[in-house]
């Protein structure tokens, strides 16, 4: 894969683009499908992000959810969670928005990864980046060795891309397991925390790397489990999106000691990060 480049004048310019498509995925995440409006690639790597801005109401930076094999679009979930997402929220096909980026690290699937088995951990909405991630390793198959999917929501109501979950299964050499934390009436599977589902898989930790995402409280309770299962810090990816925020590391918010969420992640190796505890 080739670096993209941003220059500073591009970082701060917004481009023009389309909604194609949306679609509520659950009560409160919702799906849209986005074009430039010049119609090039966005030029993502798995796991970068991007800044969605509305004329008159804001920005807010959102994780690229489509594979760079998407050509033509890209895809975001946006929750609905604030000012700038519930105006998002309420847009019709045809709406027209701002871009800036893409921004930040990316995981290294064609780099450190390839040739290698990868765990894929998702907790609910970290899904969603690592869903770009996921779709480009299946869309290259014969570069990894065994992939594993683990997926953890709260309730089966908030399981997101149901469509596409069966099929990463059905994929050779790809396991894939859930589990909720609650149950309903109809559900059958696992019922626990994600951890539950990692002694179900095999984890050859010399030749094994995991990208994980989801909610904070998550990231110890998981690394704590692949570590005892002989992982190295150095195999161990996260995705730490949660604390993205203006894209050029000008605010502030999102520093983690003397590294920027923004520029230095939203991707850390986790043996980068391992010592601060503010990020994990």
């Amino acid at each position: 894969m080739t670096e993209p480049s941003i220059s500073i004048k591009d970082a701060y310019l917004p481009e023009t683009a389309t909604i194609l498509h949306t679609e509520m995925l659950t009560a409160q995440d919702l799906y849209i499908k986005i074009k430039l409006a010049n119609g090039k690639d966005l030029g993502h790597l798995p796991g970068q992000f991007v800044q969605i801005s509305i004329a008159g109401v804001g920005e807010a930076p959102l994780s690229i959810s489509s594979s760079p094999d998407l050509h033509g679009a890209f895809e975001v979930v946006v929750r609905n969670a604030g000012r700038v997402t519930d105006v998002l929220h309420r847009l019709e096909t045809g709406s027209t928005l701002g871009i800036r980026g893409p921004f930040g690290t990316h995981f290294p699937v064609e780099e450190e990864m390839k040739g290698k088995n990868i765990i894929f951990i998702c907790g609910g909405i970290g899904l969603v980046p690592i869903r770009s991630a996921i779709q480009y390793v299946l869309n290259r198959r014969d570069n990894y060795g065994k992939i594993a999917i683990l997926l953890g929501t709260r309730s089966p109501a908030e399981r997101l891309f149901t469509d596409e979950l069966a099929a990463w299964g059905a994929v050779e050499g790809v396991t894939f397991l859930e589990t909720v934390d609650r149950a309903d009436e109809q559900w059958t599977g696992n019922i626990g925390v994600i951890t539950t589902l990692i002694p179900k898989i095999e984890v050859v930790p010399a030749n094994t790397c995991a990208i994980i995402c989801g909610p904070p409280v998550m990231y110890k309770f998981v690394i704590r489990e692949l570590t005892a299962r002989g992982m190295m810090p150095n195999e161990i990816y996260v995705s730490l999106e949660r604390r993205m925020k203006c894209g050029v590391g000008k605010c502030g918010h999102c520093q983690i000691n003397g590294l920027y969420t923004c520029m230095d992640g939203p991707v850390f190796n986790y043996a980068d990060v391992a010592d601060a505890p503010e990020a994990i």
